[in-house]
């Protein structure tokens, strides 16, 4: 019984720990008394906390400024750089790395060409090496992928346009961090989950994030949380039955939503070639598209084909706001001009609130960003002590 008691006391302290951390991240430097009243916790608890968390080096004090009563409060500050996280990406045709810290500021962040395991082994050596030194702990690692993950967060069950072997990705996972696991996500949540912490859902209840890429996926995101659904594969939608039912996809089939509005099947609705990126590939067809009607013509029924697929998505999950990411973002209003014009003939009531469309504002890197951020999750929810 004692030791059931004990181990239930541990649980609510680490819990109690999280809390009082998630607050900091979210209010920025704040007092005891901010503390408590944001937490609802006793001000002595909070108090035996923060002693804690500064002893291991997660926060530290600023100077004195008037308290609540007038007198003095000394805000109490997340200190970034101790701890770190690492998201990684591995995509069709480049690789992505993100360090973030304690605060949630960006570390690092880059991207490569190329889909391969030596391209992400060699860019997440690189970016360990130059950010996890002495005086630095690496908190958790996360990687994106293009495919359903299963809900074990390691098992990557499907991933058609991803040719890479498998057991040589575990392999690399294995030796990156020694002694650490790597969490394996799907790209699309961890994008997702990037844009409702950093980019244009933040504050937003409910939002649905598109990434455009080769594959077609989406997140689900309702209050800072991704829905993930029974067995970790919601948000699955590239495969939907949208757009052209004789164009075939990578998964084998015909007609689904991706072989329609995929990056490969923007570049044949306008005539251009693929870039080392989709970023750097939209941008040049946007660039076309502004001297070209032919191109902005294409860019048209693809945006037409996107709010098809978005007005089937509407109806069942009722989003605030759509965050089209990957290659959409650069090419903006090319195409979210036709697929705003198509979400709002097909949704069937007029009492039915529509979406605000808006382009992500995160970059390649929101995938590995997400990814990042989701490895803090264990500090905050208290499940992973921060020890000096």
């Amino acid at each position: 019984m004692q030791q059931r008691s004990t181990a239930g006391t541990e649980r609510l302290r680490r819990s109690n720990t999280g809390a009082v951390l998630r607050a900091l991240r979210r209010l920025g430097p704040s007092t005891r008394v901010e503390l408590a009243r944001h937490t609802g916790l006793a001000k002595a608890t909070v108090g035996v906390i923060v002693a804690d968390l500064e002893e291991a080096g997660a926060v530290t004090e600023e100077g004195s400024r008037p308290g609540v009563r007038g007198r003095p409060g000394r805000p109490v500050v997340l200190r970034g750089r101790r701890f770190l996280t690492l998201g990684l990406e591995l995509n069709v045709d480049y690789v992505s790395a993100v360090a973030l810290d304690l605060t949630g500021d960006i570390v690092s962040s880059s991207s490569r060409p190329g889909g391969q395991v030596a391209d992400l082994h060699d860019l997440a050596c690189s970016t360990l090496s130059d950010h996890l030194g002495a005086g630095t702990r690496l908190v958790g690692a996360t990687l994106a992928v293009p495919g359903l993950v299963r809900d074990d967060d390691a098992t990557v069950a499907w991933a058609p346009n991803l040719h890479v072997a498998w057991p040589e990705v575990s392999d690399l996972l294995g030796t990156l961090v020694p002694g650490r696991r790597i969490e394996v996500s799907n790209d699309a949540n961890c994008a997702a989950y990037a844009e409702s912490h950093h980019g244009a859902a933040v504050g937003v209840a409910h939002s649905l994030y598109l990434t455009g890429t080769v594959g077609i996926g989406a997140g689900i995101v309702q209050d800072g949380e991704v829905m993930r659904g029974a067995a970790g594969f919601a948000g699955e939608v590239g495969h939907m039955p949208v757009g052209d039912s004789t164009a075939e996809c990578g998964c084998g089939r015909r007609g689904c939503w991706e072989a329609s509005i995929g990056l490969h099947a923007m570049l044949a609705a306008v005539g251009m070639s693929e870039l080392d990126t989709p970023l750097q590939t939209a941008e040049a067809v946007a660039a076309r598209a502004r001297t070209d009607a032919t191109v902005r013509a294409g860019l048209a029924r693809v945006g037409r084909d996107v709010g098809l697929g978005l007005a089937m998505l509407s109806n069942v999950l009722d989003p605030e706001v759509v965050v089209l990411g990957g290659y959409f973002a650069p090419l903006g209003d090319f195409v979210l001009d036709p697929a705003r014009r198509t979400l709002d003939d097909r949704l069937p009531s007029l009492v039915q609130v529509r979406p605000d469309l808006r382009p992500s504002t995160l970059g390649i890197e929101a995938a590995a960003l997400g990814a990042a951020e989701r490895s803090f999750d264990p500090v905050f929810t208290g499940a992973l002590e921060l020890s000096a």
